[in-house]
């Protein structure tokens, strides 16, 4: 029998109701969150490059590559502890999904704040290390410096708002990134400048004003999560869950780590290939980074449709409905086709115009960017079929598969693919290796998704409770209007 709070939860409860709307509504707000980011860098981007100039530009894009790689380990982290939450909540065993949020939380904050010490004083090395040219080291060093002290708030805040998405809230994240997102890109000129109080920074400025957006905004959501008493947060003795347990840090770590790499896989790949662009000429490489930027947000329905089937789909085996978790993985497949169909069909009906915006219409490089396009960007489709059933095979725990997959369509595959059709396809052999590469991955990616091994893998760090104990538990956790009612 589900407890009152649970019947109480509305979206934050993912196992009832109709699924597709559910799912979509779910989806929504990160994909706002998604874009909200990207629309982030490129604004910081304008403000650095039209106040400092080139080598500011080529500085933080330096620095950026070191966050990246820091941001993927959390993106497993976060990716296996909104999975650990969402069984939990599925079984409505809230006692336990507050105990990984508190091991989550308690370890990743002494984690971040020794990268972050520690990076103060290893900047030097790591930029030698990237073989950071030497106009833009200066540069790079004053903001990377920054960058790091900035790095506890900017770690947590995606931990904890992948955590909340993991209890069914997808809204609290968005409203809290809005926060980071707006301070972060209105406060980078007056950091830059020194405009008004502020004191003139340079190249440090933007990261200062990243360092501020971050910290006011995980101090926001702190302050929200206890004011609203979201369902995640922890009072009197539930503190000592900040306390790592070993069990539930174990699976974060064994099940967090496979999804973090997958992210550094998909850079090198993507770095490999953009040295092989290079040596097409200027036209072709402008080219080609316009191409990427529109990737980025046509990638967008399916990172977020991904997202939200992972949160509903481990929430659902957490609960036993297996019957469900079939089924959600249709509704996103087919919304995933839907949505990101619809966005590359009104891309090539208005290509020249869209495309326009990053160059000028007389540009050499405009009409390489159209062959581009009409070649390459339809391979999303496929792209987003694979992440929904990657995101469901996660969702009880199968994480290696996955990373296998993707590096053997991305290494092997799609270089093989290169270097065997250069010689009659010429630069189209790079293009083509996107769909090429896909369908590759989609294939298997199916195959393993029909075989259903992945249904026996085991995400729990400790041995699931039976129902009755599961109901016991949530009703023993449950305070008057505080739990199980997420804001979302």
């Amino acid at each position: 029998m589900a407890d009152a709070g649970t019947r109480r939860s509305g979206r934050g409860n993912l196992t009832e109701g109709p699924i597709a709307k559910t799912l979509l509504a779910f989806a929504l707000p990160t994909l706002a969150s998604s874009i909200l980011q990207s629309l982030n860098g490129t604004v910081n981007a304008i403000w650095v490059g039209r106040f400092l100039g080139e080598g500011a530009l080529a500085a933080t894009s330096n620095a950026n590559m070191v966050m990246f790689l820091l941001s993927s380990f959390v993106f497993g982290f976060g990716m296996a502890s909104t999975i650990l939450i969402g069984q939990a909540w599925g079984r409505k065993d809230v006692d336990q999904a507050r105990r990984v949020f508190g091991t989550a939380s308690g370890s990743f904050a002494v984690i971040t704040i020794l990268v972050a010490v520690a990076g103060w004083f290893l900047a030097p090395a790591i930029l030698q290390l990237l073989g950071t040219p030497g106009d833009a080291a200066p540069l790079a060093l004053a903001y990377l410096r920054v960058i790091f002290l900035a790095l506890p708030a900017l770690l947590l805040l995606t931990l904890l708002m992948m955590a909340l998405r993991g209890s069914g809230d997808s809204l609290t994240p968005l409203w809290f990134m809005i926060v980071a997102v707006a301070l972060d890109s209105g406060l980078n000129p007056f950091f830059i400048r020194g405009w008004g109080p502020f004191p003139e920074m340079g190249i440090a400025g933007s990261a200062m004003s990243t360092l501020v957006g971050n910290y006011v905004s995980l101090i926001g959501l702190f302050i929200y999560i206890y004011a609203k008493d979201l369902p995640l947060r922890l009072r009197g003795h539930e503190l000592a869950y900040l306390l790592p347990s070993r069990a539930i840090l174990k699976t974060l770590v064994i099940k967090g780590l496979p999804m973090g790499l997958q992210m550094i896989v998909i850079s090198l790949s993507a770095l490999t290939l953009v040295s092989m662009v290079n040596r097409e000429g200027v036209d072709t490489t402008a080219a080609f980074g316009v191409a990427m930027q529109l990737w980025t947000y046509v990638q967008m329905p399916a990172m977020a449709l991904g997202a939200a089937v992972s949160a509903m789909a481990s929430q659902n085996i957490g609960a036993g409905k297996w019957e469900r978790v079939g089924r959600i993985t249709q509704v996103g497949i087919v919304q995933s086709l839907l949505i990101t169909g619809a966005l590359i069909a009104l891309m090539t009906l208005a290509d020249r115009a869209v495309l326009s915006l990053f160059m000028g219409p007389d540009s050499p490089a405009l009409p390489i960017a159209q062959h581009i396009h009409l070649l390459a960007t339809w391979n999303f489709l496929l792209f987003g079929v694979m992440m929904v059933l990657f995101a469901t095979v996660r969702a009880n725990g199968a994480v290696w598969a996955p990373l296998i997959i993707l590096a053997v369509g991305l290494v092997p595959i799609r270089f093989g693919w290169i270097f065997a059709t250069y010689g009659w396809l010429g630069a189209d052999a790079i293009w083509t290796s996107f769909p090429v590469t896909s369908l590759i991955n989609l294939g298997l990616a199916l195959a393993y998704y029909l075989q259903g091994g992945w249904k026996k893998a085991r995400m729990a760090a400790e041995p699931c409770p039976d129902e009755d104990e599961t109901t016991e538990e949530a009703l023993a956790t449950r305070e008057p209007g505080g739990a199980l009612n997420p804001a979302g």
